[in-house]
């Protein structure tokens, strides 16, 4: 005998995949997203592309517009997500939306010091695909598939990094840099329009209901800083391993080959994301990331041909999609529904200078030694950056977050 309706076993394998993508608007939400997601991937390569070859301007130049557009989101993501919270997608939509249109329209016709001046509002308010692809993931997915869903949205996202770049320079190669910024404003305008239509939720239906918690920064606890500081370490490993990767390239004459390194790298990190979203358990977001820390190291030991060096640094790769899928889950279960659009803001934020930081710290490691040690780093690095999320919560485990209870919870105990 039972003592009450006993629960469905969880599907296992692809059958959590086909349970993601048969909840109502995920399908739809997924693809809309990846689309969005293409322009944000090219922007800054475009950008710089632009700068140098359209305006005749130095590295250096085009360096400080990508560095005025990045501490702009930086520091506008987390007021963007508070004022999703509070005003829902529409309003927040069409403030960014035009700013982002008018920008992308307007800079292959702007002299280089408007354009300067132009980077950080548009920093600021740009849209943030990737913070509302998790809100609605979690407002459209039951918490017991989140895990796939999220790693769904890490292999988009690993895709659009693929696709999107490339596209960029095709188009910057074939036409001119203007043409190339001009189709990242068009697509930008249209994606936000379909996504305007579409108005996808951003908290599920009985979050809605639910009252707002009291405190508004009661969810910035010690277990929310230290998923914070695992976010930022995650950018700093794969920025730094990127440099260390042009570098130990570069020193061996095969520059050209860039690319296929890079490619073998997203594949694997697309694997590793799709096994992480069909297992029952995975390890904890501390277990991935030290994990992905860990086996950048080695691969400063390879001094042979590019596909070698490739191929050692696929085992990091493999946990890449799963750190992230595994970081964003811990943030929707931390954060109260009500500040969801905040807390995920605050990581769009870590992420960023997690990897505005790797440039400046690698780089110099490999300026004063060899790119192996840029490899070194950039895995030494992100094992601080455990060290310190562990010490944020007294030493307990990071990835089963005491989070928020949920709303079917609360109807089962009744």
């Amino acid at each position: 005998m039972t003592d009450g309706p006993q629960r469905p076993p969880a599907p296992s394998g692809a059958g959590r995949y086909r349970a993601v993508f048969a909840a109502p608007g995920v399908a739809r939400s997924l693809l809309l997203m990846f689309i969005a997601r293409l322009p944000v991937t090219a922007m800054g390569l475009t950008l710089t592309l632009h700068v140098v070859s359209g305006l005749h301007r130095g590295y250096v130049a085009a360096g400080l517009v990508a560095t005025s557009t990045t501490v702009g989101t930086m520091l506008g993501a987390p007021l963007v997500g508070r004022a999703l919270d509070r005003h829902g997608l529409r309003p927040v939509l069409a403030v960014c939306a035009t700013t982002a249109t008018v920008y992308w329209l307007s800079t292959p016709w702007l002299p280089y010091e408007a354009l300067l001046a132009a980077a950080f509002p548009a920093g600021a308010l740009v849209i943030p695909v990737s913070s509302l692809s998790r809100q609605v993931l979690t407002a459209l997915v039951p918490e017991d598939s989140r895990r796939t869903a999220f790693s769904v949205d890490a292999i988009a996202m690993e895709t659009s990094f693929v696709v999107g770049p490339a596209a960029a320079l095709y188009l910057a190669a074939r036409c001119s840099s203007r043409i190339a910024l001009t189709s990242i404003g068009a697509v930008v305008a249209l994606t936000a329009v379909l996504l305007y239509l579409q108005n996808p939720p951003l908290r599920g239906r009985r979050e809605t209901a639910a009252p707002a918690p009291q405190g508004p920064r009661s969810w910035l606890n010690g277990r929310m800083t230290a998923t914070l500081l695992v976010s930022m370490g995650v950018l700093f490993v794969l920025g730094g391993t990127e440099l260390a990767l042009v570098a130990a390239l570069r020193a061996t004459g095969e520059t050209a080959w860039t690319g296929m390194a890079v490619a073998i790298m997203a594949l694997a990190s697309i694997i590793g994301g799709v096994v992480h979203g069909a297992v029952r358990r995975s390890l904890p977001q501390s277990a991935l990331m030290t994990l992905l820390a860990a086996l950048v190291i080695p691969a400063g030991l390879i001094t042979g041909p590019w596909w070698l060096l490739g191929l050692a640094l696929v085992p990091m790769q493999l946990v890449c999609a799963p750190t992230l899928a595994a970081i964003a889950e811990s943030v929707s279960k931390l954060a109260p529904p009500h500040a969801r659009g905040a807390a995920m803001g605050l990581q769009d934020s870590a992420t960023r200078l997690g990897g505005a930081l790797s440039s400046p710290v690698i780089g110099l490691v490999i300026d004063r030694s060899t790119p192996a040690w840029g490899f070194a780093a950039s895995g030494l690095g992100g094992l601080l950056f455990v060290t310190a999320a562990a010490a944020c919560t007294g030493g307990t485990r990071l990835g089963s977050p005491r989070r928020q209870p949920s709303l079917e919870s609360l109807d089962m105990n009744r």
